[in-house]
């Protein structure tokens, strides 16, 4: 009988179903990293957990802890009792504060209320004791409202140059040459009374022969109160002629100036009809009552009605 030699192949391994995702496997398995783990066991078997051992030491640290509660714990209950005083303290406060807006707005109107009354009888006094030239010397004082033909003039600063804000200097200073200044609106004004203008506003403000044009910081004043550009002056009479001799006068070539070196910004427009409102407050310097013989000055804001800004 013939016998075969033993088989001594290895007999062949049966593969795991996860062998090709081995790194996964391992991250599973070993999600905790060897090192954190041996760094821990080194601490522990070196007696440094962090932990005190000491009794004296884990008093302390009892002590600590409940220092630190108790602060807080008083800073909560401080804070929780001081909420309502606060919240009083500012419900007073903001009280206060409407309270003192309340009475200004109240004085305002009654200071407002005051001057139209007085504005009222100045205009009475004159229309009464003016003789033939009451109507004259109202219109020339500025108490009385016009309306009527006249000019349109728009002067503002510089616009922005290459891209930049603030004027051909790139500068926001009062002296910056881009801006348009007191003196500027002085030579617009006093040129469109050369020119024959009847009557002359800037945004709004009705100018007289006493009124000023000033510069405050960064704003022009007209009687005191700051204008904002661009500054509208309107001024009563015709259109046209006062248009052209103004252009032709000094105080145009002065404009024309400005607007070619420094880029002031003006325009000027021929308007229908244009409305200008009383001056806000009219000033009686001189006035003599009418004697029986009607001799006496006639009241009116000055004696002399001659007109000029400065």
């Amino acid at each position: 009988m013939s016998q075969h030699p033993p088989d001594r192949s290895t007999p062949a391994r049966r593969s795991r179903p996860d062998a090709s995702m081995s790194l996964l496997t391992n991250v599973t398995e070993h999600s905790l990293d060897d090192g954190y783990a041996e760094s821990a066991a080194r601490r522990e078997a070196g007696g440094t957990t962090g932990l005190p051992k000491s009794l004296r030491a884990r008093l302390g640290l009892a002590a600590g802890l409940a220092l630190v509660a108790a602060v807080v714990t008083v800073g909560a209950a401080q804070a929780r009792v001081e909420a309502p005083v606060r919240a009083k303290e500012r419900e007073g406060l903001i009280q206060r504060i409407q309270d003192g807006t309340d009475r200004t707005d109240g004085l305002e109107s009654t200071v407002e209320a005051l001057r139209r009354e007085v504005g009222e009888k100045q205009q009475e006094a004159l229309r009464r004791h003016g003789g033939g030239r009451g109507e004259l010397t109202s219109l020339l004082a500025g108490a009385t409202p016009v309306s009527g033909p006249g000019v349109k003039f728009v002067v503002d600063d510089a616009g922005p140059a290459d891209g930049g804000t603030g004027g051909p200097r790139g500068s926001s200073s009062f002296s910056d040459s881009g801006r348009v200044r007191d003196r500027d609106m002085q030579r617009v004004v006093n040129g469109l009374w050369g020119a024959g203008a009847e009557a002359v506003s800037v945004n709004g403000q009705r100018l007289t022969s006493v009124s000023a044009i000033r510069r405050a910081g960064e704003a022009i004043l007209v009687d005191n109160r700051p204008l904002a550009p661009p500054y509208t002056v309107l001024a009563v009479g015709d259109g046209k002629r006062l248009s052209s001799e103004f252009r032709s006068s000094a105080d145009g070539a002065y404009l024309a100036v400005l607007e070619k070196n420094y880029g002031i910004r003006v325009s000027v427009s021929v308007q229908e009809k244009v409305e200008l409102p009383a001056a806000p407050s009219l000033i009686i310097r001189i006035a003599e009552p009418l004697g029986a013989d009607g001799a006496g000055k006639s009241a009116g804001a000055t004696e002399d009605t001659g007109k000029g800004i400065s």
